[in-house]
């Protein structure tokens, strides 16, 4: 099934009868904050785990992710280890696996193989994923910000369009991501989205009868759903109510504000412990002036509704985002 992997030395792991060594731990979407040098890491294995290695929380474990080469095809995986410490924590990590095998999407993160160790009476879920060397859409933006930059607008439609057609990939079979957001969008180098973290999809259609009931779903959205990229109504589920693929749509609108303006529009305010819940029963405000076209503008705004009857589906999402492409502007710079 494979074996014990060890942070001081490049150990190997067995997956699907094919084996991998280890190289070195990996942050947050994979390489959050700094590139890889994939060229020297042959020849010099990192030997201790770097300081901002990652530890992604989950409600019912931990998950870890390393970067491992397959030692038949020489390629590069992160190897996402979540730690099960219950049969309920055993099941969400296989639901996750049953999603990556459901969709076959260039925009939507493959599985490439998995199993499940069980270790003194733990168990760890072990999903081999593809390795995006370029990382996440929010270390791309953080880059930028750091520089005094920004990104494009033919770039943000080029990048948006891509996510929005993930996402039309899974609503289309009747499911919902639940967790987007820039950390869990990477990026291929030329620019193409790839959907990660499926960890928290389910079907897009959820009926709540009764007040245990929405609370228990509310209960969920809090371990879940990152505040605050987070649907209003899942702040306050109603006790009679139907929460759906909308849900993602909200979510989708703070990508894009990211996008805009290089953070979401709850993160300063989350980070000053002011209330999330509260601020987005609000319409948001575009800071002004800005740089994007009207255009983008209003599609931002026709998005970001907080009432959930009232925000429009995937599919006229992406036909304003092609509109908007089809438009002429003028080249700006400052890529990353």
């Amino acid at each position: 099934m494979g074996q014990h992997i060890c942070i001081c030395s490049r150990s190997s792991i067995t997956i699907e009868n094919k084996k991998y060594y280890f190289i070195q731990k990996l942050e947050e979407g994979y390489c959050r904050s700094r590139q890889l040098n994939i060229n020297s890491i042959n020849t010099e294995i990192e030997q201790k785990e770097p300081k901002n290695s990652s530890l992604i929380l989950f409600p019912s474990g931990f998950s870890y992710v390393d970067l491992v080469e397959g030692a038949q095809d020489g390629r590069f995986y992160a190897l996402k280890r979540i730690l099960c410490h219950d049969r309920e924590g055993r099941q969400e990590a296989q639901t996750e696996v049953e999603m990556h095998r459901l969709f076959n999407h260039p925009n939507v993160l493959p599985l490439s193989g998995h199993t499940f160790v069980d270790r003194g009476g733990k168990t760890e879920a072990w999903l081999l994923l593809p390795y995006i060397s370029k990382g996440s859409l929010w270390s791309v933006l953080e880059k930028l910000r750091d520089k005094g930059g920004f990104m494009p607008e033919d770039r943000i439609l080029h990048i948006f369009q891509g996510i929005c057609t993930g996402v039309k990939a899974l609503h289309d079979k009747g499911y919902a991501h639940r967790d987007l957001k820039p950390t869990n969008i990477l990026l291929e180098e030329d620019d193409r989205p790839i959907l990660m973290d499926l960890g928290s999809m389910n079907k897009a259609r959820i009926e709540v009868r009764g007040s245990r009931e929405a609370m228990t779903l509310q209960d969920w959205a809090a371990q879940r759903c990152t505040i605050s990229y987070r649907a209003p109504e899942l702040f306050n589920v109603e006790s009679h109510c139907v929460i759906d693929e909308r849900t993602d749509i909200w979510s989708l609108g703070c990508v894009l504000y990211a996008m805009m303006m290089m953070e979401g529009p709850f993160d300063l305010l989350f980070q000053k412990g002011d209330s999330v819940a509260l601020a987005v029963q609000n319409p948001v405000i575009i800071p002004q002036p800005c740089r994007y076209s009207q255009g983008l503008q209003t599609l931002l705004s026709s998005i970001m509704v907080p009432n959930p009857r009232e925000r429009p589906d995937i599919n006229w999402i992406l036909d304003q985002v092609r509109h908007l492409c089809s438009l002429e502007r003028p080249v700006e710079a400052n890529l990353v």
